[in-house]
């Protein structure tokens, strides 16, 4: 089963999802020294402002541009740009870190992971934090351990609708995306989580 407290925990208060929660685990592996971070599927910027007290330059890129222009009123240096990460001229190797939090089930998921790939330095990391299909009745005992656990960590705290577009069920299973991590970026971590979430970290080469 899935570790039950993975992640992030917010305080009581203050706005959560089941994305939020795992902010934290992109946080954790953003490399010493980053210079240049993209937050691929920003939204409205909260991680992309997190990852900003980290590093000092960071871009949020979204097809969204309702989402770009709230981005946009929020305090904070980060640079937003209404875009496809397949489509966008960014350089290859232009960034140290690459974050992606549930965006990925969005776009070929194939074709996002080599992208961004990419866009990775030599040394620097890719991080995702994804949405996934639960292959039943297999996946069962793990739905249910992830509706118990909801419940029991949206006590006392602010769920929060982000502003961006949804795609649900995703397209793509947990075992077809570890899967592809495995196939497209070797070496990588791919792990479950609790709350419909899987997360991907890989270092590029040096």
């Amino acid at each position: 089963m899935p570790e039950p407290q993975a992640g992030g925990r917010a305080r009581t208060g203050e706005r959560w999802n089941h994305n939020i929660h795992y902010h934290s685990r992109v946080l954790r592996a953003v490399p010493r020294g980053a210079e240049r971070a993209l937050d691929v599927g920003c939204g409205e910027g909260m991680l992309a402002r997190e990852l900003r007290r980290l590093v000092p330059h960071v871009t949020g890129l979204d097809p969204h541009e309702p989402s770009i222009e709230q981005a946009r009123r929020q305090p904070g240096d980060v640079e937003y740009v209404v875009g496809d990460v397949l489509r966008h001229p960014f350089e290859p190797g232009s960034f140290d870190v690459v974050a992606c939090v549930a965006t990925l089930h969005h776009m070929d998921a194939a074709a996002g992971l080599a992208r961004m790939r990419e866009l990775v330095r030599p040394g620097g990391v890719l991080a995702v934090i994804g949405c996934a299909r639960s292959s039943m009745p297999r996946d069962l005992p793990r739905e249910l351990a992830a509706v118990a656990g909801n419940a029991v960590l949206r006590a006392g705290r602010t769920y929060w609708e982000h502003p961006s577009p949804v795609l649900w069920p995703p397209p793509v299973t947990y075992g077809q995306m570890r899967e592809l991590a495995a196939e497209l970026l070797p070496g990588s971590v791919y792990r479950r989580h609790l709350l419909w979430r899987y997360s991907i970290t890989w270092r590029a080469p040096s």
